[in-house]
């Protein structure tokens, strides 16, 4: 029998990586090709727990490497977890694949889709003979941004710490918004040792970038053509959604609770606010309990996720009495399942950090903001929302850096009244959607790059 295409499809181990890539192994696994999906075993037996009982039969196979740290470790700590990752993981990686190869001719892995920021998975392929190709999670303004970082310590713009050697605002070209000198995607003012974890990881994207046969973006060309223009050997395949495929699960790492949707549907049209920050955000006992107030004193309905690392891994602390008080009106889930959410006709408006796939998938709903971020590229993701698209507002910060009551309780009136954003936002979902439609951009390209790793 001859070989057929069986791609190897390999995250980063976290929520925003893992979710975009399995929804796009879904697609490939779709045009009949077979996957394989590679997870750490600390994910990977995430994933299995949270998949739903009436799970459709996966399309694909779900396998596990080990990240070289014990069920006991923190891999919040990001110096630890990356100097695991790539002292363990490149040999397990190539293990996995010359096992999978030793299975006969029909099983050998013909191309690899690595995370950008498993730069070292790309290497290990190519010395294996294998197809590469690099996936971006993140904003393709983002992955622009990483590809200028020599450009930019040449200039003398940030030093080789991916320091701003001067305040003031960064432009790769007159058509990007720019970056404020404090909120690059590496930023982490305060802690220089994260930073400089963050730096490095993201000054290896340029490199994986040149180690790739391809490079896919969840995004569109219509969605942010400035930013792709900046952007060599790049196939805009978004936006990725998970209801475009067979089985939509979609690489969630913790169960979904779908009473949220029932609650939904007893709720007027356009009238709830959908509150999430997903993973990794981690707000102060007080800002929790600012935001608890603020959404109580709209006297709109409201859904709000509520995850046990928003407080420092805490449980969170509501003001006295306030479940009780907001039990009519409100709903709390520890995680629910966004897309279908933001699907909702009773959905409002979306109160969100701007974590990308939080921002493709809310503008691809139509849906608009209130923009909170957090870190990373989130806040280049609110210029877009509030500056560049205009579909929606940004919260500002009060006394000792936190966002009170009444602040997101103004917000929210203001950004329900504004019939513009609306407009804008409408907009903007039908050009997304066309992008993913049967003659639009992404879709071409998607079938494009499937046609290429078949011969």
């Amino acid at each position: 029998m001859g070989a057929q295409t069986h791609v190897l499809v390999i995250p980063f181990p976290a929520q925003g990586h893992v979710a975009p890539l399995m929804k796009l192994a879904h697609q490939i696994a779709d045009y009949g090709i077979k996957v394989t999906f590679v997870n750490t075993e600390f994910i990977h037996e995430k994933i299995v727990f949270a998949l739903p009982e009436n799970n459709e039969k996966q399309m694909m196979k779900l396998v596990s490497i080990p990240d070289g740290l014990g069920p006991e470790d923190d891999r919040n700590n990001a110096f630890k977890l990356t100097e695991s990752i790539l002292r363990v993981m490149p040999g397990h990686l190539r293990a996995l694949i010359e096992n999978i190869n030793m299975l006969g001719k029909e099983e050998e892995i013909t191309c690899v889709i690595a995370d950008l920021s498993f730069g070292w998975a790309l290497e290990v392929v190519g010395e294996m003979g294998i197809k590469q190709t690099g996936f971006c999670p993140f904003s393709p303004s983002a992955l622009a941004l990483s590809l200028q970082i020599p450009n930019l310590i040449e200039a003398g713009i940030i030093d080789e710490n991916g320091i701003p050697l001067e305040n003031g605002l960064i432009r790769l070209s007159i058509d990007l918004p720019p970056w404020n000198s404090n909120e690059l995607t590496w930023s982490c003012p305060g802690d220089l040792t994260t930073q400089k974890v963050f730096f490095n990881y993201t000054s290896s994207i340029s490199q994986a970038a040149k180690l790739s046969n391809w490079i896919l973006c969840n995004s569109s060309y219509e969605i942010d053509p400035s930013a792709f223009d900046l952007i060599p050997n790049v196939l805009p395949i978004g936006p990725l959604l998970a209801s475009n495929v067979i089985s939509h699960h979609a690489g969630s790492l913790w169960p979904e609770d779908s009473t949220c949707l029932s609650w939904l549907d007893t709720q007027p049209t356009g009238s709830v606010v959908y509150v999430a920050f997903r993973s990794f955000t981690i707000f102060s006992k007080k800002q929790v309990e600012e935001l608890a107030l603020g959404l109580e004193k709209t006297g709109r309905p409201f859904l709000w996720v509520v995850m046990s690392e928003l407080s420092y891994g805490k449980i969170v602390e509501y003001p006295e009495g306030y479940v009780e008080r907001v039990a009519k009106f409100g709903k709390i889930v520890e995680w629910a399942p966004q897309e279908k959410v933001l699907a909702h006709p009773s959905i409002a408006c979306f109160l969100s950090h701007c974590g990308w796939n939080s921002t493709i998938e809310a503008l691809t709903m139509g849906v608009p903001f209130l923009c909170w971020p957090y870190f990373a590229d989130q806040f280049h993701n609110r210029n877009y929302i509030c500056n560049v698209w205009k579909i929606g507002l940004r919260l500002d910060l009060g006394e000792d850096g936190i966002i009170l009551r009444n602040e997101i309780k103004d917000k929210i009136g203001r950004l329900l009244c504004d019939y513009g954003i609306r407009e804008n936002s409408l907009k903007l979902k039908e050009t997304a959607r066309n992008s993913i439609s049967e003659i639009g951009s992404s879709k071409r390209n998607l079938e494009c790059f499937i046609d290429q790793i078949k011969n």
